[in-house]
């Protein structure tokens, strides 16, 4: 079941695609049988660079599974997954520098302070520490975080480390966010301004990124493009939205998630 987006399509043909599946399917055994589970199915994708694009599904629908193998951190048992021209498994050194990942909690290093758990990234593809230091602080200024470099994380509040690590992952300058639902864990007036300035972020700065939820709201905040999952992971809808969409036009794209998802 696919659905066109209608009125909600903007066109970002001309962009490059940054990430591709191409008849990606993973399967895993079961542990102590000979059965084989499978999380992923057949599924077509692709996301074109710039694009901020909400993934969305129950959990246990394959969100994850599509995630680790963008990462390189999975590969495809059938099909194959391609991003920025080069297989994320198979060339996974490749990568360093190029993909950067926001995860559900900070994983900040408690004995490193803020600044330096920013800088961490830098450190390990060998900038100079003038160099990491400033970009660290740069970032962390721009997160709201002037005058709080040399906290360490059990002095920051949930909010706080939550924009260490956003300012960890743009500091490295890579071309590709991921996002596992970073901000699930923080109260919502929390997690509503950090979804705001994430996604500014991406835009000013021409990032792609792919964001994972399982929060319809979460999705029509933050998304240029929803593109919602059913077990086994397989596109059930797939709609590009207009920043400026009338609350008319978000509620009929609320509502057509939640049908799809309903089945």
């Amino acid at each position: 079941m696919t659905a066109a987006a209608d009125h909600f399509v903007r066109d970002d043909a001309a962009a490059p695609v940054e990430i591709r599946f191409d008849h990606v399917s993973k399967t895993f055994g079961r542990h102590g049988t000979g059965d084989l589970f499978r999380a992923v199915d057949d599924l077509n994708l692709e996301i074109r660079s710039g694009e901020l694009v909400a993934i969305l599904g129950k959990t246990g629908c394959g969100k994850s599974t599509m995630f680790n193998m963008i990462a390189g951190l999975l590969e495809p048992s059938e099909g194959r997954v391609m991003v920025s021209g080069h297989d994320p498994f198979s060339q996974f050194d490749w990568f360093r520098g190029k993909i950067a990942i926001v995860f559900q909690n900070d994983r900040l290093l408690p004995w490193r302070t803020a600044i330096q758990n920013v800088a961490l990234g830098l450190e390990m593809l060998g900038i100079s520490k003038a160099e990491r230091f400033a970009t660290a602080q740069h970032w962390l200024t721009k997160l709201g975080l002037g005058g709080h470099e040399n906290d360490y994380p059990h002095a920051l509040s949930g909010g706080m480390r939550q924009r260490v690590s956003i300012a960890r992952a743009f500091a490295t300058n890579a071309n590709i966010l991921l996002c596992d639902e970073p901000f699930s864990a923080l109260d919502e007036m929390t997690a509503n301004r950090l979804r705001e300035e994430f996604a500014r972020l991406v835009r000013e700065n021409g990032k792609t990124a792919v964001f994972i939820t399982h929060s319809i709201n979460e999705a029509l905040q933050i998304g240029d493009r929803i593109v919602v999952l059913l077990r086994p992971a397989k596109i059930a809808y797939d709609v590009k939205l207009e920043r400026d969409a009338s609350a008319a036009a978000n509620d009929e794209v609320r509502a057509r998630i939640r049908q799809v998802l309903a089945v």
